[in-house]
């Protein structure tokens, strides 16, 4: 007895219907669609410790960046069969075309050897059957037809199928894989008696076609085998919703193994199970939902079933019940419940022992000890760096970004290099087992492998900037043995390089290096000099790389000057910090100077205590005075101010100069400056803008103080909140 089996991919009333069939059938071999390479990999199914969502990992051994995969959840009607077969002993195999043939040299011009799947097919089977019935959704007509009927309904879709595939184009590369399942299933046909095929549906009227096995040969005939390797690896419902390779995915992942778990596909339980656990995420969230909104929303999306003749309410119904009663309309607390139920967060597993590269069991004893779980949801870490186990974990986060693994960001705009503390956002990603598997050729441990890249990486590199981010980070990753080599790539190209832009944009991630070395216990000695000697050479320098700037050169010349005074301020020696402030002062005086780096160099050395008041105002107003150029006098504006206003704020006379240059302007000069202006005003934080528009709605005059500097009239309105915190009466 021999039965083919049409199923959809991922379908959990499919799979439902399949273990049905086999229990009926008890078939001596079981035959699934899937590449044969992964036969041997079958036994695992029966580990527990295998749980799905699980993918097949297809990669060619040569070269692992030319991968697939076939995912498999546990709704999904390949995982069922094999595991019945696997639970009973019998036997299975996979049946569709090899892999290695993919991958190895093809006889088509233009062929993509690296796509496992079929091509889009000329047309939609599904969508052509839901048409047929009058449903202007596929996705609720399989539902209606499929996923909530107890009945198989085998015969019936082969029976469709077959009708639309007699008046469709074929892909080639269908017809290509249907040769070799018939193949297959003629050489089964020799040794059992009782055969069960679990494909596609649009398969199936191929499979049973009479087709001889000379028309197969010849489609086959010609096509050769590349070395491939397959193991089984986890892979995330968040990655099957938005997946278009082997059997495309499912837009409701979460939904579908809802409906093969939860009351076997069919009565109210699926309903009022489902809408309980939304009610679960929203008040999870802090949003209050109460057994009340469960009943009148199970209530709704049954009476929505019911009026559209429904056998049972569908994901439709549910949805329009959520945001209704559950959420109150409010569609961001849907968009919540779409993504932690809708699509879910399931991250499958495989067991510890699953043959693998010696790069990933290295990293699998890692995340043990350092009792760091992969997660398919996002989730915020912080790290204190003076405890040894949170210090093991930034290093090993640090260097799998080396690797090509950001399993870890850094969060934005919460991470410090200069403190104890680092803060990520962590989130696993199937796909991460491709680039461990690539690394893997640059060493059999996570430090090793991370070390070979960081040395590679600084050898060819060609900027100075590359060098010394490799030198930093080589500090962060802990990575030792690739210091010295860093290092003297470091010495190489900075002896090499005399761009002045290339040796200040070095200096940073070396002065962030010194000072905080040894807070990860890292011996940094060994780079003073060379730090020192790239700021020596940019001091030389910088006079002759200011002269005749363009605007967009100015500006890359103004980041790079901060970002190296910024370092200065955190190296430890006085020194060198003199020398730079001289460099800047003798800058400043020059009258070729590009308005945006002069009034830069004004603010950075007003701030360092090189100019006073006075003088700082003095050089405002000359910037500002009538015979410059406006736009000129917005560069100046722009460079002083960049990075924050509170120094307006705070100095009313430098408020007061700015306010009267643009009261002065004509209405052609100030549309010149606008942009300029718009710009450098719009980085300043909200209260900063509302403080500078107080003040120039006030006149911009200055506070009425005393001569000891204090506003007594100021500080005699906080008086009574103050008495008042402190417990102490005010008297009038």
């Amino acid at each position: 007895m021999e039965r083919c089996y049409g199923i959809r991919h991922h379908g959990p009333g499919s799979a439902r219907a399949t273990v049905r069939a086999l229990d009926e059938q008890q078939p001596d071999i079981v035959l699934v669609e899937g590449p044969p390479e992964a036969d041997e990999l079958v036994r695992w199914a029966a580990d527990e410790a295998l749980q799905p969502p699980v993918a097949l990992l297809g990669y060619a051994t040569d070269d692992p960046r030319r991968a697939a995969y076939w995912p498999f959840a546990v709704f999904s009607p390949e995982w069922q069969a094999i595991r019945w077969a696997v639970a009973r002993g019998v036997p299975v195999r996979f049946i569709d075309l090899p892999y290695a043939l993919q991958v190895g040299p093809s006889p088509e011009p233009g062929a993509d050897a690296d796509e496992p799947a079929p091509r889009v097919r000329p047309v939609d089977p599904i969508g052509e059957l839901a048409a047929a019935a009058g449903y202007d959704d596929s996705e609720r007509w399989w539902e209606d037809v499929v996923e909530h009927r107890e009945l198989p309904a085998f015969e019936a879709i082969a029976e469709a199928m077959a009708a639309i595939r007699a008046s469709a184009p074929e892909d080639p590369r269908d017809l290509l894989r249907e040769a070799h399942m018939r193949t297959v299933l003629r050489q089964v046909r020799r040794t059992h008696r009782s055969i069960a095929i679990v494909c596609g549906a649009w398969h199936v009227p191929a499979l049973t076609a009479k087709v001889p096995a000379t028309h197969d040969a010849a489609l086959l005939k010609g096509r050769r085998k590349g070395k491939v390797t397959f193991t089984w690896v986890p892979w995330t419902y968040g990655r099957l919703a938005s997946w278009r390779g082997y059997g495309a995915g499912v837009s409701s992942p979460g939904w579908y193994h809802h409906l093969f778990t939860a009351g076997g596909g069919t009565g109210g339980d699926v309903v009022a199970r489902w809408l309980v656990d939304a009610a679960g995420v929203l008040r999870e969230e802090g949003v209050p939902t109460s057994s009340a909104h469960v009943i009148e929303a199970v209530r709704l999306a049954e009476a929505l079933a019911a009026l559209r003749g429904r056998p049972l309410a569908g994901l439709s119904e549910l949805t329009e019940a959520s945001l209704s009663v559950l959420c109150e309309g409010d569609e961001l607390r849907l968009r919540l419940i779409d993504r932690r139920l809708v699509v879910g967060e399931r991250l499958g597993a495989v067991p510890d022992d699953m043959p693998t590269t010696p790069l990933a069991r290295d990293l699998a004893a890692q995340q043990r000890s350092l009792r760091l779980k992969p997660e398919a949801l996002e989730r915020e870490l912080d790290l204190d760096l003076r405890r040894p186990i949170d210090l093991g974990r930034s290093r090993l986060l640090h260097r799998l970004r080396l690797l090509g693994v950001p399993w870890g960001e850094p969060a934005e705009g919460r991470r410090n290099t200069g403190t104890f503390r680092e803060t990520w956002a962590l989130c696993w990603q199937p796909e991460f087992a491709v680039a461990l598997i690539d690394a893997g050729a640059h060493g059999t441990t996570v430090v090793a492998a991370a070390s070979a890249q960081v040395v590679g990486r600084a050898r060819e590199a060609t900027v100075l900037a590359e060098v010394t981010a490799l030198v930093e980070a080589c500090l962060v990753a802990d990575l030792a043995d690739a210091f010295g080599p860093v290092l003297r790539a470091l010495d190489t190209r900075a002896a090499l390089d005399t761009d002045v832009a290339h040796l200040l944009a070095a200096v940073p991630a070396l002065a962030r290096t010194l000072r905080y070395g040894d807070v990860r216990g890292t011996d940094v000695g060994a780079l003073r000099s060379v730090t020192t000697g790239l700021l020596g050479r940019a001091c030389a320098g910088l006079p002759a790389a200011v002269v005749a700037l363009s605007d967009e050169a100015a500006a890359e010349l103004r980041t790079h000057v901060d970002g190296a005074h910024g370092a200065v301020g955190l190296l430890d020696d006085a020194d060198l910090r003199e020398r730079w402030l001289d460099t800047l002062a003798g800058l400043v005086e020059r009258d070729d100077l590009h308005g945006l780096l002069a009034g830069r160099l004004t603010r950075l050395l007003h701030d360092a205590q090189r100019l006073d008041r006075a003088e700082t105002g003095l050089r405002m107003a000359r910037a500002l005075s009538v015979g410059v150029a406006p736009a000129a006098g917005a560069a100046w504006v722009e460079g002083f101010l960049a990075g924050g206003g509170l120094l307006l704020v705070h100095d009313p006379e430098l408020l007061s100069l700015v306010d009267g240059w643009l009261a002065g302007l004509g209405a052609e000069a100030f549309t010149e400056a606008m942009p300029l202006l718009r710009r450098t005003f719009g980085t300043f934080a909200e209260p900063e803008r509302r403080a500078i528009g107080e003040r120039v709605r006030g006149g911009g005059a200055a506070p009425a103080t005393t001569e000891d500097g204090v506003d007594h009239e100021l500080a005699e309105r906080a008086l009574p909140a103050l008495s008042a915190l402190l417990g102490r009466e005010v008297t009038a």
